[in-house]
């Protein structure tokens, strides 16, 4: 191994490496309980007695191993190390780190817990009969970096005495992503896959699953030429074969990887660098369909392949060329859906709808975490983009359920899912944290759509959120800004605009102009502006004409701040619209943790907020839980607790409950209190006078500044998403994003206007 990794344009040295292993607790991964396990009868619970009675019902039942144990979602990784990543065989312990970075991704790209093992035997009858009595700790089991043909005659062995999935991603991970790609290259060219030529270099495990998947696929048997070192395979030789590539013997004159290749039109590489030359390009048929995965150098680079020929669609394993053929696109996912309908298998029709959800996947118009895998150029489904980026966060709600569905239509699924919409739903809250609390407000206004203005219709990312607020089904987009400028930022941004339900207001060109006019001076024209003044506002400033449009009813909300600063965006909105009766404009702010979600308020509006605000501040971010779904248990925050110490601030806090009090609110409320006391029932305790019935989900600081620096601080760190501030406390809808935010920011708070947390 070399000093210096340059693959990928990421520069680190050997020393980085160990460094990174070895920082704080050796190795990457750790053992974390998912119950309490702080008090006594939290043990007994977990261990003695308690335990007993789930024993007992999985003895009754062993499918409630599902229900009361990690079953459900474990993964054990498994290998010999005897064919590690491109090192070769260095054994059992030598593959422990691969292993454990794969357990890894299963945890981050899919939610799915993973286990490595290393077993230290190179005999496949020991191997097999190592892992096959593991099934009753697994859900499935994924092996990994097993040398051919030995990985063929595992996995075989040992999917015929296990009732769970068993999967060689070496093998199959390879041949999925590549399928997918392969799908749409022949979208691209207007070809039939029944019709191909396709030459597969390279008769190992990958190159073996390659050519069996598509085959199933539909590519005919005699339209696929399997190549090795000693050149094509054919009915009659003898030289180098064993059953696995007999299989894939067929009847021809050609030998040489030179003659397979002529009017070939897909080229499969799994082999070695520098494996497909020039000569044998040229000799292709037109637009030639190119796989180069060999690891960590192509069989052909892309640059090299196109200044042969400029027709030619290529892939490769590289993260630094289009189209990457990546495993982690498929294994995860893969497992998650079989997981989640118990499946016994994973079959070819499993595989094949993973292939074929992330072709269609890599159609769709993308949003802007793509775009960043593609440092900021945003990919269009084309040559240079027919497979989907592993950062695609629609990745984890399109595969598994793609996959979960052909495990029930093949008769595979133990317990099949009845709405799969919703599983869908759950997907997405398990990757991403916010994606659970905004599914109930999507799912809502799908119900009701409404009318949303985008104040900043000429910027692409709005542009966008746009876009997918009505394929959405949430209603109607309203792009504020110059028409022409508009159509041409959706053109180069790939977006179609040209759809019902996506409207255009240009200020300039309305006939509303005046009346609109005439509603702001009547507003303004005691606090010293002039009918000029209003005028010139509203036909320059796009969040003036969007506010009026939404105070007169010409809308139903409102989102802007991606080019403005959020107090200044603001102060316009609140020219416009007023509080909402018996309400008060506050900024609450969501901070989703390890599956904890906490509303923080007032994190935008009130920069040293009096006794009497707090108490009107608590009631209002009481409303606003209560609104998404969650039940007010809210705590006055400060630096002291219950009086101690004690201090001028604390005074204030103390005050507010009091009002709180006269006001006989119908929520849970104390303060004031730490911010440990109120989110640890541990802690909690210690104070038996508490009002709060558990831990704090609404927390009141005492001032702006804590709010914002707090929740701030938080998602920098890490390990926290942020929702906000979102305003609430105004006589219609309107949500403001921070500068700068990413398409996917824009259409949440989208969302949240067109629900209305008010």
């Amino acid at each position: 191994m070399s000093d210096k990794s340059t693959d990928n344009h990421i520069s680190f040295t050997d020393q980085d490496a160990l460094l990174f292993h070895q920082d704080g607790k050796p190795g990457k991964l750790e053992v974390v309980p998912t119950k309490p396990m702080t008090t006594q009868r939290d043990l007994s619970l977990a261990y003695s007695p308690g335990v007993a009675v789930p024993v007992k019902a999985i003895a009754e039942d062993p499918n409630a191993a599902f229900d009361y144990t990690t079953r459900a979602n474990m993964v054990a990784v498994i290998s010999n190390g005897s064919a590690i990543l491109g090192l070769g065989n260095l054994g059992a312990l030598a593959s422990k780190p691969v292993m454990e970075g794969k357990a890894v991704l299963f945890k981050r790209f899919a939610d799915v817990d993973s286990i490595d093992l290393e077993v230290d035997t190179q005999d496949v009858d020991e191997f097999i009969n190592s892992v096959r009595f593991l099934g009753p700790s697994f859900g499935g089991i994924n092996l990994e970096d097993i040398k051919a043909p030995d990985c063929f005659i595992i996995e075989q062995k040992l999917r015929e005495v296990m009732d769970i999935p068993v999967f060689h991603d070496d093998q199959h991970g390879t041949a999925i992503i590549a399928a997918a790609g392969l799908i749409n290259a022949l979208h691209l060219t207007d070809r039939d896959i029944k019709d191909i030529k396709v030459v597969c270099n390279g008769a190992g495990a990958a190159g073996i699953a390659c050519i069996e998947l598509i085959k199933a696929m539909g590519v005919p048997h005699e339209n696929v030429l399997l190549c090795d070192t000693k050149g094509v395979i054919y009915k009659g030789r003898t030289e180098g074969m064993n059953q696995w590539k007999s299989a894939h013997a067929v009847e021809t004159d050609r030998r040489t990887l030179l003659d397979a290749l002529t009017d070939a039109d897909v080229f499969l590489g799994v082999s070695v660098k520098g494996a497909l030359t020039a000569e044998m390009l040229k000799g292709m048929a037109p637009n030639p369909i190119i796989f180069a995965m060999a690891n960590p150098d192509p069989e052909i680079t892309p640059e090299e392949a196109h200044e042969i020929r400029e027709d030619a669609i290529v892939a490769t394993g590289r993260s630094d060329y289009p189209n990457q053929v990546n495993n982690v696109l498929g294994f995860p996912y893969i497992f998650r859906g079989a997981l989640d309908v118990h499946a016994s298998t994973i079959n070819e029709e499993m595989k094949i709808a993973c292939a074929q959800a992330l072709a269609q996947l890599a159609r769709e118009e993308v949003p802007d975490e793509v775009a960043a895998a593609y440092r900021g150029t945003r990919p269009r489904f084309g040559p240079e983009y027919i497979i989907p980026v592993p950062f695609d966060p629609r990745l984890i709600s399109t595969i598994p359920p793609a996959v979960a569905q052909a495990a029930m239509d093949s008769g595979v699924a133990k317990r099949p899912i009845v709405d799969m919409r919703s599983y869908a739903a759950r997907l997405q809250s398990r990757r991403d944290p916010i994606a659970g609390t905004l599914q109930r407000i999507v799912s809502k206004v799908r119900q009701a759509p409404k009318r949303i203005v985008f104040a900043e219709g000429e910027e692409e990312a709005v542009i966008r959120a746009a876009s997918t607020f009505v394929t959405q089904g949430l209603g109607e987009a309203i792009l504020v800004g110059r028409e022409d400028q508009i159509r041409a930022n959706a053109a180069s941004a790939g977006v179609d605009i040209n759809r019902p339900g996506v409207k255009i207001e240009n200020a300039r060109m309305s006939s509303k102009a005046a009346s609109y006019a005439e509603f702001l001076y009547a507003r303004l024209q005691r606090k010293g502006y002039l009918q000029r003044d209003c005028q010139r506002l509203v036909n320059n400033d796009r969040n003036y004409w969007a506010s009026i449009m939404v105070a007169r009813g010409d809308a139903d909300g409102m989102v802007t701040g991606l080019t403005r600063n959020y107090s200044v965006a603001l102060e316009t909105i609140r020219k416009c619209i007023d509080e909402k009766p018996g309400h008060r404009v506050i900024g609450v702010s969501l901070v989703i943790s390890r599956g904890r979600t906490v509303l923080v308020a007032d994190t935008a509006v009130h920069e040293m907020p009096t006794s009497e605000e707090l108490a009107d501040i608590a009631e209002e971010a009481a409303h606003v839980a209560r609104r998404l779904g969650y039940e007010p248990r809210l705590a006055m925050l400060a630096y002291s607790t219950f009086g101690h110490p004690a201090g001028e601030r604390t005074e204030r806090l103390q005050e507010a409950v009091k009002i709180l009090d006269r006001r006989r609110v119908d929520f849970e409320y104390d303060g004031e209190m730490g911010a440990d006391v109120a989110l640890n029932a541990d802690k909690m305790a210690n104070y038996p006078f508490c009002r709060l019935s558990g831990p704090a989900n609404v927390l009141v600081m005492p001032a702006f500044h804590a709010a914002s620096i707090s929740t701030r601080m938080l998602q920098e760190l890490g390990g926290s998403t942020l929702i906000g501030p979102l305003i609430v406390g105004l006589d219609r809808p309107v949500q403001i994003v921070p500068m700068g935010a990413r398409d996917s920011d824009i259409f949440n708070m989208a969302a949240i206007a067109a629900y209305n947390v008010t």
